[in-house]
């Protein structure tokens, strides 16, 4: 049997262009400057960067595969390439079926169009006939649960409608490679529970699914193979619990400057440093269960960042485990009388983690909008004593300890 999917040395360069110049011009001034531009050579700092380079490997049919790394590995360029969004710059993809793909809410469809319309048009792009679009219609309507809205235009659909229709189009409109990167996580969660055991039921009728997502718990019920990237290139290719161990591996050993992970919003604030302690003031990684953490938090100010403005943020500090399942998430909207500064301390009373790998996540918002937002900076917490018997529930019995008291009465122990 052939593979469904074959790719063999690919790349993906992209030229980063640094103007000389580091100011923005009015308008006017690129006005008077074009003459110029046209008869003399402005000098640019050019700098090449491969998202992908040099990938290879064989998909198989029916294959469900889970694509993973961590941010900036070149997953999304992966998907983009195989559904011929745009060309590789090196190397060659063999597609052996129809592709249907949704990398972002709204992909594929005319925002001017109806729901309907949509349908009938996402059907004709994948080369389907009407009568096929036709048979499958009342499925993917009853799947998207966008009936009462399905002859509005789609403009005026909120994300979660857009991603629930576009996600039913793409998955009964038979393709033979599903690709789906991780925009269902704009959806609910029981829709999201719908859409994995879609996925799967593809997988299971001989259909290959290509999946990519943060969330490993969602990779590992789903995916029978994993590919693991990093910095572009594969990591790890095999069956889907080794690569979600290499891929464990990959954060724990990732280098810890701040500067080398993805800051994500608008920059006004930008975090600098992450420090975890023990006991006072004494910096230790890791810590303990049972053991009071303090988490320190310093920004410096951005573009358009000031200490009057810092004092509007809220922070959010979310703590997942390695299938980024959430354990613990705290924000300092619960004391909306406190002021957050430029340096923030919280603090866990008698850490409450069982031992083991966990992923820090923490979010700077003013108001609704993003300042700045680092995910899966890692820590580990080691065995202490949290009961003070040296008793500790293993990871299969539960993901955290609970303070608990019992008692026997009128000898029925």
């Amino acid at each position: 049997m052939k593979p469904i999917i074959s790719v063999e040395g690919l790349g993906k360069k992209y030229t980063i262009r640094h103007e000389g110049q580091g100011r923005y011009r009015a308008l006017r001034e690129e006005i008077f400057k074009l003459p110029q531009r046209l008869f003399q050579r402005k000098h640019q700092d050019k700098e090449e960067f491969w998202a992908l380079k040099d990938v290879s490997f064989d998909i198989m049919p029916g294959d469900r595969v889970g694509i993973i790394g961590r941010n900036g590995a070149g997953k999304s360029t992966l998907l983009k390439l195989l559904s011929r969004i745009t060309e590789p710059s090196t190397g060659k993809i063999t597609l052996r079926g129809r592709v249907a793909s949704l990398l972002e809410v709204g992909t594929g469809f005319h925002p001017e169009l109806t729901g309907r319309e949509n349908i009938f048009l996402n059907g004709a792009i994948l080369g389907m006939s009407r009568a096929e679009i036709r048979r499958k219609f009342d499925e993917i309507v009853d799947f998207a649960g966008v009936e009462k809205f399905l002859d509005t235009p789609v403009k005026r659909y909120s994300s979660g409608m857009y991603v629930r229709l576009a996600f039913a189009v793409a998955a009964h409109l038979e393709p033979e490679i599903l690709i789906v990167d991780e925009v269902l996580a704009v959806g609910d969660v029981e829709f999201q529970k719908k859409c994995l055991g879609k996925m799967e039921q593809v997988g299971k009728d001989g259909r290959t699914v290509l999946f990519v997502s943060h969330n490993m718990e969602s990779i590992s019920l789903l995916c029978t193979r994993g590919i693991l990237l990093a910095n572009g290139q594969v990591r790890h290719d095999g069956d889907i619990q080794s690569t979600l161990a290499a891929y464990r591996e990959d954060i724990l050993h990732a280098s810890h400057e701040l500067d080398h992970l993805l800051h994500v919003g608008n920059g006004d604030f930008c975090l600098t440093n992450i420090e975890i302690f023990g006991m006072k003031d004494d910096i230790i990684r890791p810590v303990e269960t049972g053991q009071d953490m303090h988490l320190r938090l310093v920004y410096r100010p951005g573009k358009m960042g000031s200490d009057k403005e810092f004092g509007k943020m809220t922070l959010e500090v979310r703590i997942s485990d390695m299938l980024s399942r959430s354990v613990i998430w705290v924000s300092t909207a619960a004391f909306p009388e406190k002021n957050t500064g430029r340096q923030t301390r919280f603090t866990f009373p008698k850490l409450p983690l069982i031992p083991g790998d966990y992923l820090l996540n923490v979010c700077a918002r003013r108001n609704s909008e993003i300042v700045d937002w680092i995910r899966e900076y890692s820590f580990t917490v080691h065995p202490g004593t949290y009961y003070g018997t040296g008793f500790i529930p293993s990871a299969q019995q539960s993901s955290v300890c609970h303070d608990f008291s019992f008692e026997c009465e009128d000898n029925v122990c």
